[in-house]
């Protein structure tokens, strides 16, 4: 039986450089799956995937500030970084290194950690603060980032760029994995990677779920029972679209209405339900492309994203 590896644990942004330097000259190649944390089998299925295409690969653990608007609780992110580390054990194969820095803005000009590899709330130092000398480089992909998500969240893909731009520079990968769950997340970094010219494939891999239907998600952990039962609600009417639109059903309308009534009628508040082209991520009238039907909506005071593609 093969035992389980224990990942090297790198918190230090050099020294991740040197050892991607140093698998680089062994000429390996070197896949990357960035993670906030708080894993579950969804993370470990990019692992997987990850194993599939790569030699050695990376998995950072590492909740960016960058990302969180200042009414986003940031320090109420769940985290158990030892779990996290069986969790990787886990995996046939294992994983090389785990790279959990501190706190990527941190340049020695005031920005403070939180002693577990996070950051506190004003852990990113604005570049008007500390005499200038704060962060204020951001990473815009301008039109994928603004609808969506982007819409109630209009800082988030400003921070995600940025990281991933971060973690890349630092990694410096062949491969990275994303979860199709956040498909605009996925789709963003895809069209980064293109227009800056990282040589880096992006792998989006499909969405993993509970055997009740529900998508996989950190999250998850925030739900009340009873929520949690009322949120199949998502997955189960965007099925249901799903088979409609396949029988002949293409006007995106009707079948948005159709999800909305489902999952309202089930306790949940919508924040957004579209169907959008796959690459564009544009709103379709009609179904007539590949498109994603894309879903936010709150159980509580929770927050949950899911979708499903259609084909034509």
């Amino acid at each position: 039986m093969e035992q389980p590896k224990q990942p090297k644990i790198i918190t230090d942004k050099n020294e991740m450089r040197e050892w991607s330097r140093s698998m680089r000259a062994q000429g390996k190649t070197i896949g990357l799956v960035p993670t906030m944390g708080y894993l579950h089998q969804g993370h470990l299925s990019l692992l997987r995937e990850a194993h599939k295409h790569t030699q050695v690969f990376v998995v950072s653990i590492y909740v960016n500030p960058g990302q969180f608007s200042p009414n986003e609780d940031l320090s109420t992110y769940p985290s158990d970084f030892n779990g996290d580390i069986n969790k990787l054990m886990s995996v046939p194969g294992g994983v090389d290194v785990v790279f959990h820095p501190h706190n990527l803005y941190d340049y020695g000009v005031g920005s403070v950690g939180n002693g577990e590899g996070g950051v506190e709330k004003e852990g990113v130092v604005s570049c008007v603060k500390d005499g200038g000398l704060g962060h204020e480089t951001w990473v815009r992909v301008e039109r994928l980032e603004k609808g969506l998500c982007g819409k109630s969240r209009p800082i988030f893909f400003r921070g995600v760029a940025t990281i991933v731009t971060k973690l890349f520079n630092i990694v410096d990968p062949d491969v990275a994995v994303f979860g199709k769950k956040d498909y605009q997340q996925w789709r963003l970094v895809t069209r980064m990677v293109r227009d800056l010219d990282f040589s880096i494939r992006i792998i989006g891999s499909e969405i993993t779920r509970e055997k009740d239907g529900l998508a996989m998600s950190s999250r998850n952990v925030h739900l009340s029972t009873d929520e949690r039962e009322k949120a199949l609600s998502i997955n189960r009417s965007l099925s249901k679209a799903k088979d409609a639109a396949e029988m002949g059903q293409i006007n995106s309308r009707d079948l948005i209405n159709s999800v909305i009534e489902s999952i309202q009628e089930a306790g949940g508040r919508i924040d957004y339900a579209e169907i959008v082209d796959q690459e564009s991520l544009k709103a379709v009238e009609k179904i007539t492309s590949p498109v994603v039907f894309c879903i936010a909506a709150w159980f509580g005071k929770v927050r949950l994203i899911d979708n499903i593609e259609i084909s034509s």
